[in-house]
């Protein structure tokens, strides 16, 4: 059998409308290949601890591998039947796109909505919700996680299978259609994909490949994967090439790159993409607790998700300084000022939770358009203990106030579902694991709240809600708040003028300045590309004063938002 140079891994179509089959693991002593009741066949080894095998079975035929006795799916399974311990399936790769045409858009002109697609009835249920995204004037969809993992429901982060699709949000089909769909609607569609651990419910790749892992490193999730190996690389850079090419997925998001301490793996990556998807827009983002701007320069990645923003906004909206917000509590005002005008709030200097090391670098001199800010997103509602979003925990003037400068500052925005709803649902942390390992994750969840105030007490963390309850996850499916009218046209009006004075004048952006004009208020002013200037004035205490602004505002927000446009 004659292979080619760069292993690929999964299920290859044939010519002849058969499958080649291969896997790699190195630990293993033989491989034999199941399929559709068959008998077992043994594999060829290949070489460097790949084995395949070719079988006149096409789309639709069932499949595992068979090592020492014990039966595992393939990790790069497209399908499964079963969930993750069951059968691999071959892929029907046909499908009649409606949209060839879609281009996308540019990255300036994105505002992003994050979604959970099982809280919002798979695949299915997304696509009847799109009519009302687009109408709101959001222009992508973010879904978090759609590959495999353990049991029914879950956030996606604990995937095992990253190229199948989770069965309870829909068939792989049914995915693209919502892709197409969307496209028709106007929207991007972006996908988070985790490349820096496995989950711990049907992960079998230690079994035969433990040098998948590196046993040196280890995550706040589970063991390190060993990118710096061919194979390993191999595996995650096919993956995401899978997404953007056989689903026209538009962008991607990478879950916490800062835990894969490999930044010639994501230049490499990202350098595959781009060379690979010259002719559409195509966008990938990072989520990176290093705030490492070396990786968002000459246009290897996008952008980041500026977690400082969000930071130093709760702290301002809520007063709360706990955890990770005790390194935003002192001078927030000045803080957020530092973000608007520069991006990252932290650019090298030593932070309480990492210990008083630094954490960031310099970050002043890339475009507003390479960061993306949120007031809201799934971690930082289901990583509080009762998921509580912000309407919830600030006045409704000042949280108004605070969605005004997200929807009107030059950097991209990114909302979670419910927000433009004004939902007042939470969204938890929701599991669907057993036994032994549903206890260790219930436990552990509580015990990670001891450290705050409010669940010192034994009692008081009992109230968490048990993240492997079906009842935990039916209260997190977002439903439109009590005013909800009155959000989603705040959302609609901000969006129109976001689209229609700003958007067009992105490109070339620049920061003139920002101060802290108070406790709790910033002015910012950015130079536009047409030569105008932008200024935003925000003032979140208490007892707002008065704010500066320009001669004719284009839009204000009572005492403690104001927006203009200079000549």
């Amino acid at each position: 059998m004659e292979e080619r140079a760069v292993m690929r891994w999964g299920p290859e179509p044939l010519v002849d409308g058969g499958t080649r089959f291969r896997l790699w693991a190195p630990d293993a002593d033989g491989v034999t290949l199941e399929i559709d009741g068959a008998a077992a066949a043994a594999m060829e080894e290949t070489g460097d601890g790949w084995y395949a095998i070719d079988r006149a079975k096409g789309p639709g035929a069932r499949y595992r591998f068979r090592i020492a006795g014990q039966s595992v799916p393939d990790p790069a399974s497209r399908m499964q039947s079963g969930g993750v311990h069951g059968w691999s399936v071959v892929p029907e790769h046909a499908f009649e796109w409606q949209h060839q045409n879609w281009m996308g858009h540019l990255f300036h002109e994105l505002v992003i909505l994050e979604c959970h697609a099982g809280a919002l009835g798979g695949f299915s249920g997304l696509i009847e919700r799109l009519p009302a995204i687009a109408a709101a004037g959001i222009t992508a969809i973010e879904l978090m996680p759609v590959g495999a993992f353990g049991g029914t429901r879950g956030w996606g982060y604990d995937g095992v299978l990253p190229y199948a699709v989770q069965e309870d949000y829909g068939s792989p089909t049914e995915l693209r259609r919502l892709v197409d769909a969307a496209h028709g609607h106007g929207l991007s569609v972006f996908l988070d994909v985790v490349y820096n651990h496995f989950g711990p419910d049907g992960n079998y790749l230690g079994v035969y490949a433990a040098d998948f892992f590196d046993a040196e490193v280890h995550t706040p999730w589970g063991g390190a994967v060993a990118v710096e190996r061919a194979p390993v690389a191999r595996f995650f850079i096919d993956n995401a090439m899978m997404w953007l090419r056989d689903y026209r997925i538009d962008g991607l998001r990478f879950d916490a790159v800062h835990a894969i301490r490999n930044p010639d793996f994501l230049d490499a990556m990202a350098a595959e993409i781009r060379a690979a998807l010259p002719d559409r827009p195509v966008h990938l983002v990072l989520e990176n607790e290093e705030n490492d701007a070396a990786r968002l320069r000459d246009g290897a990645f996008d952008a980041q998700w500026n977690d400082d923003f969000h930071n130093v906004m709760h702290v301002l909206l809520t007063g709360e300084t706990s955890a990770y917000y005790a390194d935003f509590a002192d001078h927030p005002a000045e803080r957020l000022a530092r973000c608007l005008a520069e991006g990252f709030i932290y650019q090298g200097e030593g932070s309480i939770n990492h210990d008083g090391t630094p954490r960031g670098s310099k970050s002043a001199h890339l475009p507003p358009t390479r960061f993306v800010s949120f007031l809201q997103n799934h971690d930082q509602v289901g990583n509080r203990a009762l998921g509580e979003r912000l309407i919830a925990l600030t006045d409704a003037a000042k949280l108004r106030a605070a969605t005004a400068l997200l929807l009107l500052c030059p950097q991209v925005p990114l909302l979670f579902m419910g927000e433009e709803d004004g939902s007042e649902t939470p969204f938890l942390f929701f599991t669907d694991f057993h036994d032994a390992l549903a206890d260790a994750v219930r436990e552990g969840r509580r015990k990670e709240f001891a450290k705050f105030d409010a669940f010192a007490d034994p009692e008081a963390r009992a109230r968490i809600p048990d993240p492997n309850a079906r009842a935990t996850f039916d209260a997190s499916v977002p439903q439109p708040g009590q005013d909800a009218a009155a959000w989603r046209t705040l959302y609609r009006d901000l969006l129109t003028l976001r689209r229609e004075r700003i958007v067009p004048h992105l490109a070339g952006a620049t920061a003139v300045g920002a101060q802290a004009i108070g406790a709790a208020a910033v002015v910012a002013r950015w130079r536009l590309g047409d030569g105008t200037t932008l200024g935003l004035a925000i003032d979140l205490g208490d007892q707002p004063a008065t704010l500066p602004g320009g001669a004719d505002p284009f839009f204000t927000e009572g005492e403690r938002f104001t927006a203009w446009i200079e000549p």
